[in-house]
Protein backbone atom coordinates (compact mmCIF):
# COMPACT_ATOMS: atom_id res chain seq x y z
CA UNK A 1 0.00 0.00 0.00
CA UNK A 2 1.40 2.95 -1.04
CA UNK A 3 1.22 6.31 1.60
CA UNK A 4 1.45 9.99 0.50
CA UNK A 5 3.28 12.58 2.50
CA UNK A 6 4.40 15.91 1.61
CA UNK A 7 8.27 15.49 3.12
CA UNK A 8 10.07 12.70 4.33
CA UNK A 9 13.04 12.91 6.46
CA UNK A 10 15.82 10.01 6.64
CA UNK A 11 17.61 9.84 9.05
CA UNK A 12 16.97 9.95 13.24
CA UNK A 13 19.73 11.36 14.12
CA UNK A 14 19.32 15.05 15.79
CA UNK A 15 19.89 16.69 12.37
CA UNK A 16 16.87 14.92 11.34
CA UNK A 17 14.60 15.40 14.10
CA UNK A 18 15.45 19.22 14.20
CA UNK A 19 14.66 18.94 10.65
CA UNK A 20 11.63 17.03 10.65
CA UNK A 21 10.62 19.68 14.07
CA UNK A 22 10.92 22.96 11.97
CA UNK A 23 9.01 21.61 8.94
CA UNK A 24 6.22 20.32 11.02
CA UNK A 25 6.52 24.04 12.68
CA UNK A 26 6.15 26.19 9.55
CA UNK A 27 3.36 24.44 8.62
CA UNK A 28 4.37 21.50 6.45
CA UNK A 29 1.32 19.35 7.22
CA UNK A 30 2.62 15.61 6.52
CA UNK A 31 5.77 15.24 7.27
CA UNK A 32 7.41 11.62 7.94
CA UNK A 33 10.95 10.96 9.47
CA UNK A 34 12.73 7.06 8.56
CA UNK A 35 15.12 5.80 11.00
CA UNK A 36 17.06 2.58 10.31
CA UNK A 37 17.23 1.58 13.87
CA UNK A 38 16.25 3.73 16.70
CA UNK A 39 16.54 7.32 17.33
CA UNK A 40 19.83 8.64 17.70
CA UNK A 41 21.26 4.86 17.24
CA UNK A 42 23.84 6.48 14.48
CA UNK A 43 26.54 9.50 14.72
CA UNK A 44 24.10 11.82 17.32
CA UNK A 45 24.08 8.56 19.72
CA UNK A 46 27.87 8.20 19.72
CA UNK A 47 29.46 11.46 19.32
CA UNK A 48 31.40 13.13 21.90
CA UNK A 49 28.48 15.78 22.61
CA UNK A 50 30.67 19.06 22.69
CA UNK A 51 29.07 22.33 21.39
CA UNK A 52 31.72 25.12 20.65
CA UNK A 53 31.67 28.23 18.94
CA UNK A 54 35.61 28.24 18.14
CA UNK A 55 36.07 27.38 14.53
CA UNK A 56 38.48 28.61 11.73
CA UNK A 57 35.75 29.16 9.02
CA UNK A 58 32.87 31.96 9.27
CA UNK A 59 29.85 29.54 8.41
CA UNK A 60 30.97 27.16 10.98
CA UNK A 61 31.31 30.04 13.65
CA UNK A 62 28.41 31.31 12.12
CA UNK A 63 25.98 28.02 13.01
CA UNK A 64 27.52 26.86 16.10
CA UNK A 65 27.36 30.15 17.68
CA UNK A 66 23.24 30.62 16.52
CA UNK A 67 23.08 26.94 17.70
CA UNK A 68 24.36 27.40 21.16
CA UNK A 69 22.05 30.11 21.58
CA UNK A 70 19.51 28.16 20.40
CA UNK A 71 20.53 25.11 23.17
CA UNK A 72 20.21 27.76 25.93
CA UNK A 73 16.48 28.12 25.78
CA UNK A 74 15.64 24.80 23.92
CA UNK A 75 13.91 22.80 26.59
CA UNK A 76 11.61 25.59 26.94
CA UNK A 77 11.36 26.09 22.97
CA UNK A 78 10.35 23.26 22.27
CA UNK A 79 8.14 22.33 25.40
CA UNK A 80 10.33 19.25 26.89
CA UNK A 81 9.25 18.49 30.78
CA UNK A 82 12.87 16.89 30.86
CA UNK A 83 16.79 18.15 31.00
CA UNK A 84 18.68 18.27 27.94
CA UNK A 85 21.94 18.36 30.38
CA UNK A 86 23.12 21.53 28.63
CA UNK A 87 26.54 23.03 30.40
CA UNK A 88 28.66 25.69 29.47
CA UNK A 89 31.97 25.18 31.21
CA UNK A 90 34.06 26.06 28.22
CA UNK A 91 36.40 24.93 25.68
CA UNK A 92 40.04 25.54 25.84
CA UNK A 93 42.10 24.56 22.66
CA UNK A 94 45.72 23.90 23.00
CA UNK A 95 48.66 25.15 21.09
CA UNK A 96 51.39 23.45 20.73
CA UNK A 97 53.80 24.96 18.53
CA UNK A 98 54.09 28.11 16.52
CA UNK A 99 51.79 26.95 13.63
CA UNK A 100 48.71 26.21 15.66
CA UNK A 101 49.29 30.11 17.47
CA UNK A 102 49.10 31.60 14.17
CA UNK A 103 45.96 29.75 13.23
CA UNK A 104 43.88 30.58 16.62
CA UNK A 105 45.00 34.06 16.63
CA UNK A 106 43.55 33.92 13.37
CA UNK A 107 40.68 32.02 14.47
CA UNK A 108 40.30 34.62 17.05
CA UNK A 109 40.02 37.63 15.11
CA UNK A 110 37.06 35.85 12.84
CA UNK A 111 35.41 34.91 16.04
CA UNK A 112 35.67 38.54 17.64
CA UNK A 113 34.20 39.67 14.21
CA UNK A 114 31.64 37.56 14.62
CA UNK A 115 30.56 38.36 18.14
CA UNK A 116 31.90 34.86 20.16
CA UNK A 117 33.39 36.19 23.31
CA UNK A 118 36.79 33.17 22.52
CA UNK A 119 40.12 34.99 24.26
CA UNK A 120 43.73 33.92 23.81
CA UNK A 121 45.28 32.39 27.56
CA UNK A 122 48.69 31.87 28.51
CA UNK A 123 49.71 28.56 29.76
CA UNK A 124 49.73 29.87 33.02
CA UNK A 125 46.13 31.23 33.00
CA UNK A 126 45.65 27.92 30.99
CA UNK A 127 46.46 26.02 34.13
CA UNK A 128 44.57 28.16 35.97
CA UNK A 129 41.34 27.01 34.14
CA UNK A 130 41.84 23.37 34.57
CA UNK A 131 44.81 23.12 37.12
CA UNK A 132 45.95 19.12 36.65
CA UNK A 133 46.47 20.46 32.81
CA UNK A 134 50.29 19.40 31.95
CA UNK A 135 51.81 22.56 30.93
CA UNK A 136 55.15 21.25 29.11
CA UNK A 137 55.37 22.15 25.91
CA UNK A 138 52.15 24.22 25.52
CA UNK A 139 52.50 27.59 23.83
CA UNK A 140 48.75 28.85 24.82
CA UNK A 141 45.74 28.22 24.44
CA UNK A 142 42.34 29.95 23.29
CA UNK A 143 39.12 29.69 25.85
CA UNK A 144 35.73 30.46 25.21
CA UNK A 145 33.37 30.13 28.27
CA UNK A 146 30.00 29.67 26.41
CA UNK A 147 31.02 26.47 25.01
CA UNK A 148 29.85 23.42 26.56
CA UNK A 149 27.93 20.13 26.40
CA UNK A 150 24.66 18.60 25.94
CA UNK A 151 23.07 14.88 26.33
CA UNK A 152 22.59 13.57 22.95
CA UNK A 153 20.06 11.44 23.43
CA UNK A 154 18.04 14.01 25.14
CA UNK A 155 18.51 16.88 22.71
CA UNK A 156 17.44 14.51 20.24
CA UNK A 157 14.46 13.24 22.12
CA UNK A 158 12.98 16.33 22.79
CA UNK A 159 12.86 17.27 19.37
CA UNK A 160 11.35 14.18 18.50
CA UNK A 161 8.77 14.38 20.80
CA UNK A 162 8.21 17.92 19.67
CA UNK A 163 8.10 16.86 16.21
CA UNK A 164 5.32 14.25 17.10
CA UNK A 165 3.30 16.90 18.80
CA UNK A 166 3.27 18.97 15.75
CA UNK A 167 1.82 15.58 13.73
CA UNK A 168 5.27 14.50 12.55
CA UNK A 169 5.11 10.58 11.67
CA UNK A 170 8.47 8.66 12.83
CA UNK A 171 8.88 5.31 11.42
CA UNK A 172 11.64 3.63 13.19
CA UNK A 173 13.21 0.34 12.48
CA UNK A 174 12.24 0.97 8.58
CA UNK A 175 15.08 0.90 6.07
CA UNK A 176 15.07 2.98 2.90
CA UNK A 177 15.73 0.63 0.02
CA UNK A 178 15.33 3.00 -3.08
CA UNK A 179 14.41 6.70 -4.12
CA UNK A 180 11.91 7.04 -6.29
CA UNK A 181 11.97 9.50 -9.66
CA UNK A 182 9.35 10.85 -11.62
CA UNK A 183 11.48 11.66 -14.92
CA UNK A 184 13.98 14.23 -13.31
CA UNK A 185 11.85 14.68 -10.08
CA UNK A 186 12.19 13.20 -6.60
CA UNK A 187 8.88 11.26 -6.08
CA UNK A 188 9.42 9.32 -2.97
CA UNK A 189 10.97 6.36 -1.33
CA UNK A 190 10.39 2.74 -1.28
CA UNK A 191 10.67 1.34 2.37
CA UNK A 192 10.88 -2.28 4.34
CA UNK A 193 7.53 -1.05 5.44
CA UNK A 194 6.23 0.00 2.06
CA UNK A 195 6.40 2.72 -0.49
CA UNK A 196 5.52 6.54 0.29
CA UNK A 197 5.43 9.10 -2.10
CA UNK A 198 6.45 12.65 -1.45
CA UNK A 199 7.51 15.73 -3.21
CA UNK A 200 10.50 16.56 -1.11
CA UNK A 201 13.16 14.27 0.54
CA UNK A 202 15.79 15.09 2.92
CA UNK A 203 18.70 12.65 3.39
CA UNK A 204 19.86 13.40 7.21
CA UNK A 205 21.40 10.21 6.63
CA UNK A 206 25.23 11.05 7.27
CA UNK A 207 27.93 9.15 5.30
CA UNK A 208 25.02 6.50 4.03
CA UNK A 209 23.60 9.70 2.17
CA UNK A 210 26.36 9.13 -0.82
CA UNK A 211 24.47 5.55 -0.46
CA UNK A 212 20.77 7.45 -0.98
CA UNK A 213 22.53 9.88 -3.69
CA UNK A 214 23.80 7.05 -6.13
CA UNK A 215 19.82 6.02 -6.15
CA UNK A 216 19.09 8.51 -7.98
CA UNK A 217 22.16 9.20 -9.96
CA UNK A 218 24.18 11.48 -8.01
CA UNK A 219 27.56 11.21 -6.42
CA UNK A 220 27.57 13.20 -3.45
CA UNK A 221 31.02 13.48 -1.51
CA UNK A 222 30.43 11.91 1.72
CA UNK A 223 33.03 9.43 3.49
CA UNK A 224 32.08 6.92 6.73
CA UNK A 225 35.23 7.32 9.54
CA UNK A 226 35.77 5.43 12.44
CA UNK A 227 36.38 7.51 15.50
CA UNK A 228 36.39 6.10 18.96
CA UNK A 229 35.35 7.30 22.39
CA UNK A 230 36.00 6.29 26.01
CA UNK A 231 34.45 6.80 29.19
CA UNK A 232 35.60 6.53 32.43
CA UNK A 233 34.16 5.72 35.89
CA UNK A 234 32.50 8.64 37.77
CA UNK A 235 34.46 10.99 40.10
CA UNK A 236 33.43 14.07 41.99
CA UNK A 237 33.68 16.97 39.87
CA UNK A 238 37.24 18.03 38.93
CA UNK A 239 37.57 19.74 35.33
CA UNK A 240 34.98 22.43 34.09
CA UNK A 241 36.30 23.07 30.52
CA UNK A 242 36.43 20.57 27.52
CA UNK A 243 39.91 19.96 26.51
CA UNK A 244 41.19 19.54 22.85
CA UNK A 245 44.38 19.03 21.39
CA UNK A 246 44.21 19.33 17.65
CA UNK A 247 48.14 18.62 17.45
CA UNK A 248 47.67 15.42 19.44
CA UNK A 249 44.03 14.85 18.04
CA UNK A 250 42.50 14.51 20.95
CA UNK A 251 39.37 16.03 22.95
CA UNK A 252 38.54 15.21 26.81
CA UNK A 253 35.90 16.48 29.14
CA UNK A 254 33.92 15.65 32.60
CA UNK A 255 30.02 14.90 32.03
CA UNK A 256 27.45 15.66 34.24
CA UNK A 257 27.55 12.58 35.88
CA UNK A 258 30.95 12.52 36.57
CA UNK A 259 32.63 10.47 34.02
CA UNK A 260 35.52 11.74 31.76
CA UNK A 261 34.20 11.35 28.02
CA UNK A 262 37.19 11.35 25.81
CA UNK A 263 37.79 10.50 21.93
CA UNK A 264 40.75 10.39 19.42
CA UNK A 265 40.91 10.58 15.87
CA UNK A 266 43.25 8.52 13.71
CA UNK A 267 44.42 10.14 10.17
CA UNK A 268 45.20 6.46 9.32
CA UNK A 269 41.96 5.39 9.55
CA UNK A 270 40.09 3.42 6.45
CA UNK A 271 37.81 5.41 5.01
CA UNK A 272 34.50 2.40 5.49
CA UNK A 273 31.81 1.55 7.80
CA UNK A 274 33.37 -0.53 10.85
CA UNK A 275 32.55 0.63 14.34
CA UNK A 276 34.49 -2.00 16.19
CA UNK A 277 36.45 -0.88 19.02
CA UNK A 278 40.12 -1.44 19.56
CA UNK A 279 43.24 -1.77 22.12
CA UNK A 280 45.28 0.53 20.11
CA UNK A 281 42.91 3.08 20.29
CA UNK A 282 42.65 2.44 24.55
CA UNK A 283 46.58 2.44 24.70
CA UNK A 284 47.22 5.54 22.74
CA UNK A 285 44.52 7.36 24.51
CA UNK A 286 45.92 6.65 27.46
CA UNK A 287 49.41 7.45 26.43
CA UNK A 288 47.78 10.73 25.14
CA UNK A 289 45.68 11.90 27.53
CA UNK A 290 48.00 11.27 30.86
CA UNK A 291 50.41 13.48 29.36
CA UNK A 292 47.80 16.41 28.76
CA UNK A 293 46.47 15.41 32.23
CA UNK A 294 48.23 13.41 34.18
CA UNK A 295 45.92 13.00 37.24
CA UNK A 296 43.26 10.93 35.33
CA UNK A 297 45.97 7.93 34.97
CA UNK A 298 44.06 6.86 38.13
CA UNK A 299 40.62 6.15 36.48
CA UNK A 300 39.56 3.17 35.33
CA UNK A 301 37.86 3.12 32.14
CA UNK A 302 33.80 1.69 32.05
CA UNK A 303 33.60 1.32 28.41
CA UNK A 304 34.53 2.33 24.58
CA UNK A 305 32.39 2.57 21.42
CA UNK A 306 33.13 3.80 17.92
CA UNK A 307 31.14 5.93 15.73
CA UNK A 308 31.13 7.32 11.95
CA UNK A 309 31.79 10.75 10.90
CA UNK A 310 30.63 11.17 7.05
CA UNK A 311 33.64 13.22 5.97
CA UNK A 312 33.76 15.88 3.23
CA UNK A 313 36.62 16.32 1.31
CA UNK A 314 37.20 20.17 3.43
CA UNK A 315 35.40 18.52 6.86
CA UNK A 316 32.49 21.06 6.00
CA UNK A 317 28.84 20.25 5.46
CA UNK A 318 26.73 20.21 2.48
CA UNK A 319 23.82 21.53 2.56
CA UNK A 320 20.35 22.48 0.37
CA UNK A 321 19.33 21.18 -2.83
CA UNK A 322 20.40 19.01 -5.38
CA UNK A 323 19.88 20.78 -8.60
CA UNK A 324 20.10 17.66 -10.30
CA UNK A 325 17.43 15.93 -8.77
CA UNK A 326 14.21 18.62 -7.54
CA UNK A 327 12.72 18.19 -4.40
CA UNK A 328 15.95 15.93 -3.32
CA UNK A 329 18.22 17.93 -0.15
CA UNK A 330 21.26 16.97 1.76
CA UNK A 331 22.04 17.86 5.32
CA UNK A 332 25.12 15.46 5.71
CA UNK A 333 28.82 15.77 5.96
CA UNK A 334 29.29 17.54 8.71
CA UNK A 335 32.77 15.92 9.22
CA UNK A 336 32.39 15.58 13.10
CA UNK A 337 30.57 18.68 14.05
CA UNK A 338 26.90 18.09 13.01
CA UNK A 339 25.47 17.80 16.65
CA UNK A 340 26.45 21.11 17.95
CA UNK A 341 25.14 22.61 15.39
CA UNK A 342 21.75 20.75 14.27
CA UNK A 343 19.32 23.32 16.09
CA UNK A 344 20.44 26.11 13.03
CA UNK A 345 20.75 23.41 10.75
CA UNK A 346 17.20 22.07 11.15
CA UNK A 347 15.77 25.25 10.41
CA UNK A 348 17.83 26.48 8.03
CA UNK A 349 17.21 23.40 5.99
CA UNK A 350 13.05 23.56 6.48
CA UNK A 351 12.95 27.27 5.30
CA UNK A 352 14.63 26.09 2.31
CA UNK A 353 12.38 23.05 1.55
CA UNK A 354 9.74 25.17 2.05
CA UNK A 355 10.92 27.66 -0.09
CA UNK A 356 11.17 30.62 2.49
CA UNK A 357 14.38 32.83 2.62
CA UNK A 358 16.72 31.47 5.27
CA UNK A 359 18.05 33.55 8.33
CA UNK A 360 21.99 33.83 5.87
CA UNK A 361 22.43 32.05 2.86
CA UNK A 362 23.60 28.00 2.65
CA UNK A 363 24.64 28.75 -0.70
CA UNK A 364 28.23 27.86 -0.33
CA UNK A 365 26.99 24.03 1.44
CA UNK A 366 26.12 22.88 -1.89
CA UNK A 367 28.16 20.19 -3.12
CA UNK A 368 28.98 21.84 -6.60
CA UNK A 369 31.41 23.40 -4.56
CA UNK A 370 33.58 20.22 -4.78
CA UNK A 371 33.37 20.60 -8.85
CA UNK A 372 34.04 23.97 -8.60
CA UNK A 373 36.71 24.50 -6.25
CA UNK A 374 35.68 26.96 -3.88
CA UNK A 375 35.28 25.01 -0.82
CA UNK A 376 35.68 26.05 2.81
CA UNK A 377 38.44 24.16 4.09
CA UNK A 378 37.82 23.70 8.14
CA UNK A 379 41.23 23.75 9.92
CA UNK A 380 39.62 23.03 13.87
CA UNK A 381 38.72 19.24 13.92
CA UNK A 382 39.99 16.32 15.48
Amino acid sequence: MTKTADAIVIGGGIIGCSTAYNLAKLGCKKVVLIEEKYLASGATGRCGAGVRMQWGTEPNCLLSRDSIHMFENLEEELGYSDSIEFKQSGYLLLAYNEKAVEQFHKNLGLQHKLGIPSRWVTPEEAGELVPHLNLQGLHGATFCAQDGHCNPFKATDAYAVAAKRLGVEILTYTRVTNLLKDGDNIKGVETTAGTIEAPMVISCAGSYTRELGRMVGVDIPVHPERHQILVTEPVEPLQGPMVMSFYHGIYCQQVPHGGFVMGLGDPNEVKDYNTDSTWHFMQEMAAKITFILPVLKELRVVRQWAGLYDLTPDKTQILGAVAEVPGFFVAAGFSGHGFMIAPVVGKLMAEVMLGKEPDYPIDMYGFQRFASGDLYVEPSVV
